[in-house]
């Protein structure tokens, strides 16, 4: 790496002003091989030097073993073995990271650069590469025609520790026939969120990201203009992830916020960015309601609090 690992993560902070603006930070790294992966730096703890790792018995497959940092256990979780990929025999990276309110470091070869990309230039994989069981949710290109892979961290993380049952769920007092559209790239997180909408008997629609949700909502509200009806009458919320290519949630969100047609329909942040960084910056850009990934009991809250209002 040109800079050292401490600056490098020094530069995290920077990136809370990018909120709003369309654009994220990348971390580039590489598992061995010419490819090259991203994580958003926003997920990124700190990086440094692996040490002795801690073999554990029945691990899951791809889980090294564990460290002791600063005070914290946390797994080691080797992504080459996680994409079937020969692990490379310099592997002396840790990129530690934090979401859905955990925490665990993921065993790299090597650490590259902080790359800033617009997220319009962040495309959503097709074909084979957007199946359900991806571990590739976005692509970007660099210059010179380099292509980034974005993973999934979701889907690691599910495939590797294995996905959390939805538990049993208050219902929501009284039954509700409007509409919840929520927007995630990430497969598995729609999926959790369509089982968490389908227990509580909500119809729902849905977007692959940002600018498929602006759209289709736009279409949605036309739709409904021409009838001569409200919005608030037919959609009871809107849930949005943070990060989603093409558009992000902050200006998802800064969109819906500034039309009308959208007045008194709750806006819930549903992300694995669960930083309280991060809800400051969706309550920046009038997000009503923040829930962390993957907690169905504070989605159920937040969804039931947003149909309540009208």
């Amino acid at each position: 790496m040109g800079t050292s690992d401490t600056r490098l993560i020094d530069m995290v902070d920077e990136t809370t002003r990018l909120a709003g603006s369309n654009r994220m930070e990348l971390l580039l790294f590489s598992l061995g091989g010419n490819e090259v992966y991203g994580i958003n730096v926003f997920k990124v703890r700190e990086v440094c030097e692996a040490m002795a790792i801690t073999r554990t018995p029945n691990a899951p497959d791809g889980v090294e073993g564990i460290i002791s940092l600063r005070g914290s256990i946390l797994p080691v979780i080797n992504l080459a073995r996680c994409l079937h990929m020969q692990p490379g025999e310099g592997d002396n990276k840790l990129i530690v990271t934090e979401f859905s309110s955990h925490a665990q470091a993921f065993l790299v070869s090597g650490v590259d650069r902080i790359v800033r990309v617009e997220w319009e230039k962040i495309k959503t994989p097709q074909g084979m590469l957007a199946g359900g069981a991806s571990r590739i949710t976005a692509l970007t290109e660099l210059g010179g025609g380099r292509l980034v892979s974005i993973l999934d961290v979701e889907q690691i993380l599910a495939d590797v520790m294995g996905e959390e049952q939805v538990p049993v769920l208050a219902q929501i007092p009284a039954a509700d026939a409007r509409l919840v559209f929520f927007a995630d790239d990430s497969p598995i997180a729609r999926r959790k969120i369509v089982e968490v909408l389908e227990h509580l008997g909500l119809a729902h629609q849905h977007a692959v990201n940002g600018r498929d949700a602006w759209e289709k909502l736009q279409a949605m509200a036309e739709l409904h203009a021409r009838n001569g009806e409200v919005m608030s009458e037919h959609l009871g919320a809107i849930l949005v992830d943070a990060e989603m290519p093409e558009m992000d949630g902050y200006v998802l969100t800064s969109n819906i916020k500034a039309d009308r047609r959208f007045a008194n329909i709750t806006v819930v942040m549903h992300s694995s960015l669960s930083s309280i960084a991060n809800r400051k910056l969706g309550e920046k850009v009038g997000v009503d309601a923040y829930v962390a990934k993957f907690h169905p009991e504070e989605l159920v809250g937040a969804l039931s609090a947003a149909l309540a209002r009208h």
